[in-house]
């Protein structure tokens, strides 16, 4: 069970990580989180979870607003 929550926990890493680093890029930020929700949707196409796009959309946006947080 261990195993499986620092599975959980290094993927859960790795989106954030990769999301941040989509958002601080030079691009539109409509472009950029449909980027992002459309990644977290394909990940969890691939791996059978079921997240609902709306579910997906809001991690979208609280991502964006821990960065802007912290950007201020």
């Amino acid at each position: 069970m261990k195993t499986l929550g620092y599975i959980s926990a290094f993927l859960g890493g790795a989106i954030a990580g990769a999301a941040l680093g989509l958002l601080l890029a030079p691009e539109k930020g409509a472009d950029t989180r449909t980027k992002i929700s459309d990644a977290v949707d394909d990940f969890c196409k691939k791996h059978d979870i079921k997240l609902a796009r709306k579910d997906a959309d809001d991690l979208v946006d609280d991502i964006k607003d821990a960065v802007d947080s912290t950007n201020a």
